[in-house]
Formats: C-alpha cells, structure tokens, sequence
C-alpha cells in the first residue's frame, strides 16, 4: 500500500508526492500544511510570517525550519508572498486553496466503517509492465489512495463498486483506459473473502497505527487533563497546538486504512474507537483552537 505522508502532498510532474516521508514522522512542512489546512484555508485571509512561526514553534519546530518550509512550500506554488516594509505576508494560491479543500474532505469525510454491504466487490485487471516503473509506481500509488488493494500482481480489488467511476478516472488520467478491466460481482463459492482482504491489505499495520493514535490521544478524553494542560500555558497557543498535533495524527489515516465494511473487518477494531476519539477531541477543541488562532494572527 502507498504511504504518502500527507493528504495534502501534491504530485511532481512524474507522479510522485513532491517529498515523501514515513507515515507519522513529523516534518515542518507537513506541519505546516496542517496549519495551513486547519486555519488559514478557513480564514480566507492572508497571514504575517510571525503568525506561523509562533504556532511552529509551539509545535517544537525552529524558526530557521519553519521559514524553509515556507519557501519550500511557495516554490511548490501553494503559497503566494508580499511584503509590509519588513514583513511578509502568506497567501494560498488556487493551486493551494484547491489542495488543502480536497484534502480537508478526505479527513472530515472519513471515519467508521460502513454496514449493510451488499456483498458485491469491484476487481480491476490493470497491470503495467516493470520497465515501466515510473507509471507503475504512479498506478499502485492512485489506487491504493483510492483504497483498493492488490490481492496478486495485476489485480486490484475493493468492496465498493461505487469506486469503479473513480478508477476508471485514474487510468484515464495515467493514459492506460485501454489496458484495463473491471469486473463487479459477489465473491464465488472458491477460496474464502477473508483470505482475500489479508492479501490485498495489512491490517495488522493500520490497527497498531490506530492503537498508537488512541495511546497517544486517548488521554486527553480527560477533561482534567486539558484544563491542567491550558492552566500550564501561557497564551492559547497550547490548544491551537493540540489541534493541531491531533489533525497532523489523523490525516495519515486516509492512506492507511482502506475503509472496509464492518462485515470484513477484525471485531474490537480499533479503527472504530480512534474515529470516534478523533471526532470527540476535534470538537472539543476547535472553537478555543480557532479563537487562538484569530488572537495570533491579529497581533502578528
């Protein structure tokens, strides 16, 4: 499965995210990105340097990596600057705005498994050859953001047909409409579905991916645990970082987790139980988080 680091991460001109990390490393771009999605896309509003810096900061990012982040990010074309004197002021450019809204949907659209499946599975046959490699990295990497999985060399498949639109999109797009073919149907009386899905996907890797994120922010369901945290703070950039911290833990998840109905999936899973920590937290958070964001970005 493909493990782009960030909803956000846009293409290069061969396909792939214009910088990959592991799933989960923190880096000060992708912290960035998350700000930027979380509040600045909101806002609609320009923001000073200061306004970032001071939130990167809270997030354990130095100021030399926040502001090459920054430019990283506006050579990308994400980001547009201008200048007041001494400051410079950020902007999301279309490209920007466009990025940060579809990756935003992916996040906020994305949570529990489904119930009441019908049954019936989408396979595609899409295969490209190995001296192709470039094309087929790019073909492994759309799909599985589209969260099918490869049972066998060739072969993909998804319990959901209503995704058959959507790959049909991304061969056209990596110019292989004409060497590929789909299938939609319930699974035959040979071989079992359970030892399909352990095949196309690892879903021992997204549990414990789900379990660390319930470790890590499961604590907070505390509400004494947060009063004490804001009580240590000195401003509201704490919250603000909270949310953000939480935001950057999730977005991972989209690539990760396949979204299998209930029906296919382990029982206790813990997937479930982080969405619904996820949902709790975010609320919880978001008015003070937003709040302190406007205070910042008023005194940068």
């Amino acid at each position: 499965m493909a493990t782009p680091d960030s909803v956000y991460e846009p293409e290069g001109p061969d396909g792939s995210a214009l910088r990959r990390r592991e799933l989960g490393q923190t880096s000060a771009r992708s912290l960035l990105l998350t700000v930027l999605g979380e509040f600045v896309l909101p806002a609609g509003e320009p923001v000073w340097t200061r306004a970032l810096l001071d939130v990167l900061g809270a997030l354990g990012v130095e100021a030399k990596s926040a502001r090459q982040a920054l430019a990283r990010t506006a050579g990308e074309g994400l980001l547009t600057s201008d200048r007041d004197g001494r400051r410079v002021r950020w902007s999301l450019t279309p490209a920007g705005s466009q990025l940060l809204s579809d990756g935003a949907a992916r996040i906020y659209g994305f949570g529990r498994p489904t119930t009441g499946w019908d049954g019936r599975w989408l396979v595609l046959l899409a295969s490209v050859p190995e001296s192709r490699r470039r094309l087929r990295h790019r073909l492994r990497t759309r799909l599985a953001w589209a969260g099918l999985g490869s049972p066998a060399p060739g072969v993909w498949v998804s319990p959901d047909p209503g995704k058959e639109a959507r790959v049909a999109a991304v061969l056209d797009e990596l110019d292989l409409a004409g060497s590929g073919y789909s299938f939609v149907g319930h699974y035959g009386g040979i071989g079992r579905a359970d030892d399909i899905v352990a095949q196309a996907w690892d879903l021992d890797v997204v549990e414990r991916a789900y379990s660390e994120f319930l470790d890590e922010f499961g604590p907070h369901l505390d509400p004494a645990s947060d009063a004490s945290s804001a009580a240590a703070a000195d401003d509201g950039c704490d919250v603000l970082a909270r949310q953000v911290r939480l935001v950057h833990a999730w977005r991972r998840f989209p690539f990760l987790d396949p979204e299998l109905p209930a029906e296919l999936l382990p029982e206790q899973w813990a997937g479930s139980r982080a969405a619904e920590l996820f949902t709790t937290l975010h609320e919880r958070w978001d008015a003070p988080a937003r709040a302190a964001w406007v205070d910042l970005a008023r005194r940068a």
